[in-house]
């Protein structure tokens, strides 16, 4: 018996169905966030403050309402949470970010749009419509993340 060999451009395409609803959800999930961050942006920019100097405004990671197991988180649980998050989004710079070039000889650690992580309660917390952002020095950024429900967020 011959079996039948197929060339490289027959190769044959075997999807699985879980790993087509998680590959969704992931995009639905980044796009969420996208979503978020520009309305932020766009509506909301007027009323967050100007960092100035070498500070950063940080958007506090805000875990979801509910749980993997369904678990519906009560409000004070999450404001608990966002308080000691030690990851968040990068809102704005002030002018003099990263600017010397003797501390930071190999450039900026992170830019506008970034996912940061700092320590748990770094900054300045100022208390904004529906959460806080926070103040940090350029300085108490400890890494950049790209995606911040990869962290394990413990308060």
């Amino acid at each position: 018996m011959k079996k039948e060999q197929l060339s490289n451009s027959e190769t044959p395409k075997i999807k699985h169905a879980l790993a087509e609803k998680y590959e969704k959800e992931d995009q639905e999930k980044h796009q969420q966030e996208i979503d978020g961050y520009e309305r932020l942006k766009t509506k909301e920019a007027s009323k967050l403050p100007a960092p100035t100097g070498w500070r950063i405004l940080i958007l506090p990671f805000k875990m979801k309402e509910r749980t993997k197991g369904g678990l519906y988180l009560g409000q004070e649980t999450l404001e608990r949470q966002q308080v000691g998050s030690t990851c968040g989004l990068v809102l704005s710079m002030g002018p003099d970010c990263y600017q010397d070039k003797e501390r930071y000889p190999e450039g900026p650690w992170c830019k506008k749009g970034d996912w940061v992580i700092f320590a748990r309660y770094a900054g300045s917390r100022i208390q904004i419509d529906g959460g806080e952002v926070r103040l940090l020095n350029d300085d108490e950024v400890l890494a950049k993340i790209d995606n911040p429900e990869d962290i394990l967020h413990q308060y």
